[in-house]
């Protein structure tokens, strides 16, 4: 009987040893899960972060291509109004036809008024008549 109760103790003990182990190891576990998940929730928010920053960029762009897009609409309508090379050929023809350079102002033409009626009157002696 005493040895079956010293069987029984040792079995006792060794179930107490392996469920102290099992503890333990179940401990270690149980503290590397709670650091996996601290990470992942670290990472989630640094990701999330980091996706918040990608949509404003993402905004930011979306609002620039918009505004060269309207750039672009102006410029194009402003070139429409520009000449064509054959329209300002057609110009450049009726300015040379008419020759502006040669053109008389105003105060020109009374000076040579003025100074061709001095000359008849000098050479005449007299005021001419109209």
């Amino acid at each position: 009987m005493a040895q079956e109760m010293s069987s029984e103790q040792d079995w006792l003990i060794d179930v107490a040893s392996r469920v102290r182990t099992v503890e333990g190891q179940y401990n270690m576990l149980r503290d590397r899960v709670l650091i996996v998940n601290n990470n992942m929730i670290g990472q989630y928010k640094k990701k999330n972060s980091e996706m918040n920053e990608l949509n404003k960029d993402i905004k930011e762009v979306k609002e620039e291509i918009f505004k060269l897009k309207e750039a672009i609409r102006h410029l194009l309508s402003d070139v429409e109004q520009f000449a064509r090379k054959d329209q300002v050929t057609v110009l450049e023809k009726y300015i040379n036809l008419w020759n502006p350079m040669k053109f008389v102002t105003q105060t020109e033409v009374i000076r040579l008024i003025e100074k061709h009626s001095k000359k008849e009157v000098n050479e005449s002696g007299s005021i001419p008549k109209n």
